[in-house]
């Protein structure tokens, strides 16, 4: 009987729509080496896959080499783990079908898992997070776009094409607001990075009333939560309107899967009590009335980067072994 070499690292990388991280995580889930590069740099997905793996390489070369890798796992928006793919991303910059599993695993020459980066920090949420010890629960993730995924049973939905949880392009205005994915009326529309920034530009157009935003020099869900840390009525108003919708959408998701708390995740999950006193309002108002004051609404504790490339690391361990180095 050959002697089988159990290796005890991965890979984990996740894709975001500005910043690309990758890191060696070993089987506890300590991260042993990271390094990240702007996604936005790259136009031409070849060109991104070909910088990623030779990164990827002189990484895994400067921390013990490939007889210790096992495999890749790989978090991006709009991505099937069924397909392989992504496919048709709102907020990337290529378009189309981009087979980068395939791609990847050509280049590299290691097992490439890939899936929702919604789907993967649900994954890192479950395995490192507060939802660990969980079955029931929905993570919501809360940025330039509107990912989700839900676990039932301690096990995450992916659904047919491997596309459930697509929360943030649900409809909740009938023509309403365009959407990058086609359509108009989402809900990322209003509650994403983009239509937060829409929303205050309304207000202050509808109005002459004084607000710190009229002279930011730049206008952000970040900077607006600072200016209602300043107590600018206008500011306050603003995520009171995006907490309103976004409760509102909540509800609805609860109503039907029935979970122990949503977690919500990403950046503008850090606005604080000015997103959240409003969400939960909502969501107490419009949820199923057997459901109300029973479903915790948290804010991960978990760094987002970190969260999403622990859960790209406990994709790659679920995924077929295979190497050419063997």
């Amino acid at each position: 009987m050959e002697e089988y070499n159990i290796k005890t690292k991965v890979v984990g990388v996740d894709i975001s729509n500005e910043l690309t991280t990758y890191a060696i995580v070993d089987i506890r889930g300590n991260i042993i080496a990271e390094d990240s590069f702007l996604t936005c740099g790259y136009s031409d997905v070849n060109n991104f896959v070909t910088a990623l793996s030779d990164k990827i390489v002189n990484l895994v070369e400067a921390n013990g080499g490939y007889e210790t890798i096992r495999s890749i796992g790989v978090s991006s928006p709009s991505a099937s783990s069924v397909s392989g793919c992504i496919e048709n991303a709102a907020n990337l910059p290529w378009k189309g079908i981009v087979p980068l599993s395939a791609m990847l695993r050509d280049r590299i020459g290691l097992a490439v898992g890939l899936s929702n980066d919604a789907h993967v920090s649900a994954l890192g949420e479950y395995t490192f997070g507060c939802a660990h010890g969980m079955k029931n629960f929905i993570i919501l993730s809360l940025g330039v776009g509107i990912g989700s995924c839900f676990f039932t049973a301690g096990d995450d939905h992916i659904g047919h094409n491997g596309y459930a949880g697509e929360f943030g392009h649900t409809c909740v205005v009938k023509n309403g607001r365009a959407c990058g994915c086609g359509h108009t009326g989402c809900l990322e529309s209003y509650v994403g990075a983009a239509g937060i920034i829409n929303t205050a530009k309304e207000l202050m157009a509808e109005s002459d009333a004084p607000t710190i935003m009229r002279n930011l020099e730049k206008l952000s869900p970040r900077t607006i939560k600072e200016c209602c840390d300043q107590g600018d009525e206008m500011a306050i108003e603003v995520y009171r309107r995006t907490g309103e919708m976004l409760g509102l959408g909540l509800a609805n998701y609860a109503s039907l899967v029935d979970p122990e708390a949503i977690i919500l995740t990403g950046g503008i999950s850090h606005a604080g009590k000015w997103l959240l006193d409003p969400t939960c309002k909502s969501f107490e108002e419009h949820v199923f009335g057997n459901l109300r004051g029973k479903v915790k609404m948290l804010v991960s504790k978990l760094e987002d980067r970190e969260r999403d490339v622990l859960g790209a690391s406990a994709l790659a361990w679920s995924v077929p072994e295979y190497s050419l180095f063997k």
